[in-house]
């Protein structure tokens, strides 16, 4: 099957073989004379189907390296070494083939994640069965709503993001991460889709629609690269003339010198162009394969040529040089109030507000052991607090001027750069502050450090953040540029005027896709979302990790060096057996079985694009779950806020 699979894919090699068998058997019993003129027929044939080719590519303006293929065909045919024609037909297409075979395997991480996309989910059906029994619904994954409870089976594929409903579960996320052990998470975390589930069935709740999940997203993007044309095409281009000119201007000299018209045939045998149409596509799909499998998707060869040569890099702060999850430092409490339960009701009332202090609260109070209590009633003020009714105390949380309309005698905190509070008030009585930070993420400084090390020659904050916080946050990762304070435009032509070029942008919210959309090379931190910046930039990273883009930039720069090598040891082997070919001791149908050898030396190379070290600065840090909210019973109202913005 496997033979009959190739022969159907590649019909010129079989072809070509079997002319090539034909032209034997009649040279050994008709004569050379018919075998010529059968070789010379399919080879015309052969030359014409180029010949069209190449004047589409003229036309469309791409002037490549097949002329030396044809040149050499025909020139094979007139000194009447058609066996060496047929053996260029059958390089050439048998070349194609190699790459064919090589890109599958330097794409296969690739493929992987587009065939292992989950397309069905086991809904758990609202209305039950007959007899009551619970009914399960298979339905396409883009069926999947908001809020639809979900089973996963053992080993299968969790469809869509959602909330682990079960007390507990493991899951296989390193399509995902990269982590290759299983990782198990608590009743109430969020699962990723394009987890595989371990060997207990599970239920989650839907939290995303399938084409806003982690999983899908990624596929979008990795069907985004692999459809871009990749500059390996342009890189060999660049060669294509001047190679061709050496190529001729040798073989035209050795027929000059010898006087034999069959010396220029046995020479241009040998400058068929095959390494270079090859190698450099090879290693260009290998860098991409190789950088979505470390968790970097890079949208297009392009993109990944400029990666390599970045000579300029800048950072947003919150969420990319900061893990984005403020922490809580300090519980400040009023006199007379308890710091446990200041903390407690301040936490309780934050499950009900959506706002990026909230979790922090919540992380914390779950941390000290301390119980979360429902609320009665819960309602959020857009960007300024939540009120809750927690038994019989009635407790809110925000800003110092939406509490302090509530409790006049509140007493603003001194905050250190980077800090931020939320105020307490319980009872219309303030209670007291807590004092959050968004710590530097550990790894940050040591990305810093290395592109310095590394050709980067500058290295900036571009923030919106206030200017003491920036400039503490740049102290502690080592960046001396700092530009704080911020509006999108103002990032977009500081961006944009960036000196030396290529620009690094790295970002991870909506307010970074148009610097990330206007940079050179545009780096999305999607992990955990960020979908306007994803789709702004020409890389995303879906491990929440600022490694990786140290890691992507080293793959990068590998597969830049292992194409231009691949490139250079084509040429160089092709013009030094020229050389050789140019006493006459290479028959050209022995040149021609050479420069097979040399097509597979140059592929062989182009795939060590698949493997090779990058830097370990830190690893990953560990997202702790988040605390999901218990019902409110009974809501009389809840205005939602979903902006991100600081509350004080």
């Amino acid at each position: 099957m496997t033979l009959l699979r190739a022969v159907w894919r590649y019909p010129v090699i079989t072809a070509t073989v079997l002319v090539l068998a034909a032209v034997v058997v009649i040279a050994n019993t008709t004569g050379a004379g018919a075998a010529r003129w059968v070789a010379s027929a399919y080879v015309a044939v052969f030359v014409a189907f180029t010949l069209v080719r190449m004047i589409r590519d003229v036309l469309r303006g791409h002037v490549g390296l097949d002329v030396l293929a044809v040149v050499a065909m025909v020139a094979t045919l007139a000194v009447g070494e058609y066996v060496a024609s047929l053996i260029i037909v059958l390089m050439l297409s048998g070349g194609e083939a190699l790459e064919d075979a090589a890109a599958r395997r330097a794409t296969r991480d690739l493929t992987a994640l587009l065939d292992r996309a989950p397309r069905t989910a086991h809904r758990v059906a609202a209305r039950p069965g007959p007899g009551g029994a619970e009914r399960i619904d298979d339905v396409p994954v883009d069926e999947v709503a908001v809020g639809d409870i979900l089973l996963l089976r053992p080993a299968e594929i969790v469809p869509v993001d959602g909330e682990l409903l079960s007390a507990s579960g493991t899951f296989d996320e390193s399509s995902l991460t990269g982590e290759s052990m299983p990782v198990s998470h608590p009743q109430g975390s969020e699962v990723f889709s394009g987890a595989v589930n371990g060997s207990s069935a599970v239920r989650i709740r839907a939290r995303r629609r399938s084409a806003d999940s982690q999983y899908q997203q990624i596929v979008a993007l990795v069907s985004q690269a692999q459809a871009s044309r990749a500059p390996v095409v342009r890189l060999a281009d660049r060669f294509a003339v001047p190679f061709t000119a050496v190529s001729l201007v040798l073989a035209g000299t050795a027929w000059a010198i010898s006087g034999d018209p069959t010396r220029f045939a046995e020479v241009l045998v040998l400058a068929t162009p095959c390494p270079l149409l090859i190698a450099a596509p090879v290693a260009f799909l290998g860098g991409l394969s190789r950088a979505a499998k470390a968790g970097v998707i890079v949208k297009g060869g392009g993109v990944l040529e400029q990666l390599a040569r970045v000579r300029s890099a800048c950072f947003d702060k919150t969420g990319t040089l900061t893990a984005g999850r403020p922490e809580l430092v300090e519980v400040r409490p009023a006199d007379g109030v308890d710091r446990d339960e200041l903390l407690a009701l301040a936490a309780s009332a934050e499950q009900y507000s959506t706002h990026v202090l909230a979790e922090g609260v919540r992380r914390a109070a779950v941390a000290e052991g301390l119980a979360l209590r429902p609320a009665a009633e819960a309602q959020e003020v857009a960007t300024n607090g939540v009120t809750a009714v927690i038994g019989e105390r009635v407790v809110a949380v925000g800003k110092p001027a939406f509490i302090a309309s509530r409790a006049p005698a509140l007493v603003r905190s001194d905050l250190a750069p980077g800090q931020a509070a939320a105020y307490v008030a319980i009872d219309d009585r303030f209670a007291g502050a807590l004092i959050l930070a968004d710590a530097v993420r550990p790894e940050s400084a040591g990305v810093v450090q290395w592109l310095r090390g590394n050709g980067v020659e500058r290295v900036t904050m571009l923030t919106g953040d206030a200017a003491p916080t920036a400039r503490s946050i740049a102290g502690q990762v080592g960046i001396t540029e700092v530009h704080a304070e911020l509006l999108p435009p103002e990032k977009v032509h500081l961006a944009a005027g960036m000196r030396p070029r290529p620009t690094l942008m790295v970002g991870d919210g909506v307010n970074d896709a148009p610097v990330l959309a206007a940079s050179d090379v545009g780096v999305a931190m999607g992990a955990r979302g960020a979908t306007a910046a994803g789709d702004a930039a020409d890389v995303v990273v879906v491990v929440d990790s600022l490694a990786k883009v140290v890691e992507a930039i080293a793959i990068s720069r590998h597969t830049l060096r292992v194409a231009l090598t691949a490139i250079w040891i084509g040429i160089a082997l092709s013009i030094g057996l020229m050389l050789v070919a140019m006493t006459g001791v290479i028959p050209a149908v022995a040149g021609a079985l050479i420069q097979e050898g040399v097509d597979l030396a140059t592929i062989l190379y182009a795939l060590r694009a698949l493997r090779g070290t990058v830097p370990d600065l830190a690893a990953p840090p560990v997202t702790p779950p988040p605390v999901t909210p218990p019902p409110v019973t009974p809501p009389r109202s809840a205005t939602p806020d979903r902006a991100r913005g600081a509350r004080g």
